[in-house]
């Protein structure tokens, strides 16, 4: 199957990346090649240059054949929290902007194999990068107290006790193995008018997807090494689709700005902080109603961007 990966806002990224045409690039999340191919345009054939990170393997080889004719197009195979590591071992310090596009990938969803949808037959596995623990050893190995906390804090789901219970149960007579499977069980616990408001295996998908890939960990350290390895007047870009994604972008760009962390009732500042970045985006930018309508899975998609200025 063609890695095919429609990117959300693709313009206004590039846009707000202010991209010189001689400076070098991170596309921490490359997908498809989409965005990388749009910085690659802008960039000096000779010295300008671009890394482009990705943890699935297929995204990668995606990526080479698309961006086969740029020279200055770095691919590595790699999760970008590791973006720190992946410079150095390169010899780029301080680097002219970032981009971080979140979540899985259309690819991802539609390719059945993975095991990302609720909606296709296919075994429990949910990695992007294809390897370490997956959904199969979540669902039928973890204690229902855990899985019941995994869908709760990840899926953000009402439901999440009567869910853990359905799978512990389901379990004990026989293995859960695929998507299919686990989405009917967990149908079967909800109320019936709960399914009005869409798919009731979503937010559990999501939940379980998260936590194999170690999304929201990964988030919190790849925007500090982030921030960290921008030149001053540097830009990070990064596109979140679901709240828990939004909420930590946004209190990070909001930590960076603040000028200082005392607690409010000192009389003056003794920590000494000075800000690291300005936000660029004082609202997040939405995808046009456009673009909504030609790529619905561009609906809960949020652009937030700062810019480094120390």
């Amino acid at each position: 199957m063609e890695f095919n990966h429609k990117t959300v806002m693709l313009k206004e990224t590039t846009d707000f990346l202010k991209i010189i045409p001689k400076g070098i690039y991170v596309d921490g999340t490359a997908g498809g090649g989409g965005l990388s191919i749009n910085i690659a345009k802008k960039l000096d054939s000779c010295s300008g240059k671009l890394v482009c990170i990705d943890q699935d393997p297929d995204a990668i080889k995606e990526c080479r054949c698309r961006l086969s004719c740029y020279k200055n197009v770095i691919l590595v195979n790699e999760n970008f929290v590791k973006m720190k590591n992946i410079l150095n071992n390169l010899n780029i310090g301080k680097v002219d902007g970032i981009v971080l596009d979140l979540g899985v990938s259309s690819y991802q969803l539609d390719e059945a194999q993975r095991g990302f949808s609720y909606k296709k037959e296919a075994k429990l596995d949910m990695r992007m990068s294809k390897s370490g623990l997956s959904a199969f050893e979540i669902v039928n190995e973890f204690e229902p107290e855990e899985l019941s906390r995994i869908i709760k804090v990840y899926g953000e789901e009402k439901y999440n006790k009567n869910i853990a219970n359905a799978i512990f149960l389901q379990r004990k007579k026989n293995p859960i193995e695929s998507t299919t499977q686990l989405a009917d069980i967990i149908s079967s616990c909800v109320p019936f008018s709960y399914k009005k408001k869409g798919h009731p295996a979503k937010k559990t998908f999501q939940a379980i997807r998260i936590y194999v890939n170690s999304e929201l960990e990964n988030l919190e350290k790849g925007l500090d090494s982030s921030v960290d390895l921008l030149k001053k007047d540097g830009r990070l870009c990064v596109i979140t689709f679901h709240s828990l994604e939004d909420r930590i972008v946004k209190h990070k760009m909001f930590d960076w700005s603040k000028p200082c962390n005392c607690p409010p009732d000192f009389p003056i500042c003794t920590c000494g902080q000075v800000p690291k970045a300005e936000i660029v985006t004082k609202k997040p930018i939405l995808p046009s109603d456009t673009e909504v309508k030609e790529n619905n899975r561009s609906r809960s998609a949020k652009l937030r961007v700062c810019q480094k200025i120390v």
